[in-house]
């Protein structure tokens, strides 16, 4: 007789972020590194997942994954969708995902980079790339949500790259098996 682990719900606080008005510069490209950062267009569901899967697996990112194939395609294909993909000596790194809301918000849905990118020197300029991109739609505000499941240093950048914390709620994240995370992001 198998015993099954049951996946519990982790709490979480949740921040909430606004930028009211653009930065006056922005974090340059750091020197000596091959970077580049793409825009995509009717990116493939498989590797949106795999992004969200490899950005976001130690962080518990489950919301995506447990779209439908057709919630998703909706979701990410919508004409003012603005998702950049990071990589960094010829591989993905991580990405971006902007959703407008026009006219008056534009909120920094995803930012995230994967494990081998994360103190290669290029967090603050690829956030300030993401906050650019977010400005460019003239929204009235930029914002963006963390919680306390993400990485450390993500809630002190938000800030030093200029947003202010504006409010905070209590949630539950229930985690999904690497086995479920392997179904779905392998899910043609």
């Amino acid at each position: 007789m198998s015993a099954e682990k049951k996946i519990e719900a982790i709490p979480v606080t949740v921040t909430f972020l606004e930028m009211s008005a653009p930065p006056s510069h922005y974090p340059p490209l750091p020197y000596n590194r091959q970077v580049a950062l793409m825009r995509t267009r009717n990116m493939q569901l498989h590797f949106y997942r795999y992004l969200i899967d490899r950005v976001g697996r130690k962080w518990h990112w489950v919301n995506v994954l447990r779209m439908s194939d057709e919630e998703l395609a909706q979701s990410i294909h919508a004409p003012e969708r603005d998702i950049r993909v990071l990589y960094l000596d010829g591989a993905p790194a991580g990405f971006f995902d902007v959703k407008p809301h026009l006219p008056g918000e534009a909120e920094l849905a995803y930012f995230g980079m994967m494990e081998h990118a994360i103190g290669q020197g290029i967090g603050r300029w690829f956030l300030g790339a993401a906050i650019e991109a977010a400005w460019s739609y003239g929204p009235n505000v930029v914002t963006v949500q963390t919680c306390t499941l993400d990485h450390p240093a993500a809630l002190p950048l938000y800030q030093r790259l200029g947003f202010s914390p504006v409010g905070q709620k209590k949630e539950a994240v229930l985690p999904m098996t690497l086995a479920d995370r392997s179904a779905v992001v392998m899910r043609g």
